[in-house]
């Protein structure tokens, strides 16, 4: 069919722009990933959108069609911890493997999946490179206490591939939004969500509500899954669309800084394995970013 028709709908400017219903999203997006559509209309959609911007009924849509491609991690009997890693580190460390790492040691099983979009930026992948990990496949359920790397390409590799339009056209497009949001499991899991700027805490939590998703959305570190070192950041959870606030954002003037690492990918990894092993105590906001999530899996919020 083509996807000249939602582009006519989308593609009329930010005042001018008609949104998507939930099905015509998800049938857009679909012939995306697809490869239905010419490096043209992939590059208009990508536009087009950016300039508009989504609506929480084309997310839900777009994550619909990503949902029925996607290779999931099969259930293992316990909700999986989701954390969504792309953004990397520009200015401060990239803590997302000790976030995660903390949260396997509680006993909870985790997913942490991404890929670089941007060449300048210290991932999460390589940090977890210089510890010793290795990415995997999303072949197999993920047991308790256990941390998953998987790449996206390994998740969905039209996906990965949208992403990268990043690098030709030097913006983002809805599959950086919608990487933050879904799910890649076949059971029960938590997204651990976060944001940049204010516009996308209420973006987000309209699509959580929508997608009856369970989350817990903050505003993270550069736009990664965890907690600023510096200051507890306010943190809502989601449970199946309902939400309601969990954590206060910390005021007042900062007292003391936490002795944070380089960012480059050998400075953090030996910080997060020094924070594991004891010889150097977890930052505070980390600290309850990962009592909320424990409490929440273990069904206690």
């Amino acid at each position: 069919m083509g996807i000249s028709h939602y582009l006519k709908e989308i593609g009329r400017g930010a005042q001018g722009a008609r949104p998507l219903s939930r099905e015509q999203a998800q049938d857009l997006f679909g012939q995306v990933l697809d490869g239905q559509c010419s490096d043209l209309e992939t590059g208009a959609f990508c536009i087009a959108m950016r300039i508009k911007g989504e609506t929480s009924e084309e997310m839900a849509g777009f994550l619909d069609a990503v949902d029925a491609r996607i290779n999931k991690i099969p259930p293992g009997g316990s909700p999986v911890v989701v954390l969504p890693s792309y953004n990397g580190a520009r200015k401060l460390p990239v803590l997302t493997p000790l976030l995660g790492l903390l949260l396997a040691r509680q006993g909870l099983p985790v997913l942490l999946h991404g890929t670089a979009t941007e060449s300048t930026r210290v991932t999460s992948g390589d940090v977890l490179l210089a510890m010793g990990h290795r990415p995997q496949t999303a072949a197999s359920s993920i047991e308790k206490g256990s941390l998953h790397w998987v790449p996206t390409e390994n998740l969905l590799p039209s996906l990965k591939q949208l992403l990268e339009v990043r690098r030709a056209i030097g913006l983002r497009n809805p599959a950086h939004s919608l990487v933050k949001l879904m799910s890649p499991c076949a059971g029960e899991s938590l997204v651990v969500g976060s944001y940049t700027h204010p516009e996308y805490a209420v973006s987000m939590a309209a699509t959580f509500r929508l997608i009856n998703a369970t989350a817990l959305l903050l505003r993270g570190t550069e736009g990664e899954p965890v907690a600023d070192a510096r200051r507890t950041p306010r943190m809502e959870l989601f449970r199946h669309g309902q939400t309601h606030l969990v954590q206060e954002a910390q005021g007042g003037s900062l007292t003391a800084l936490p002795d944070l690492p380089a960012i480059d990918a050998a400075s953090t990894a030996a910080y997060t394995q020094a924070v594991l092993d004891g010889s150097l105590p977890v930052p505070a906001p980390i600290a309850r970013q990962v009592e909320h999530i424990t409490r929440a899996c273990m069904g206690d919020q």
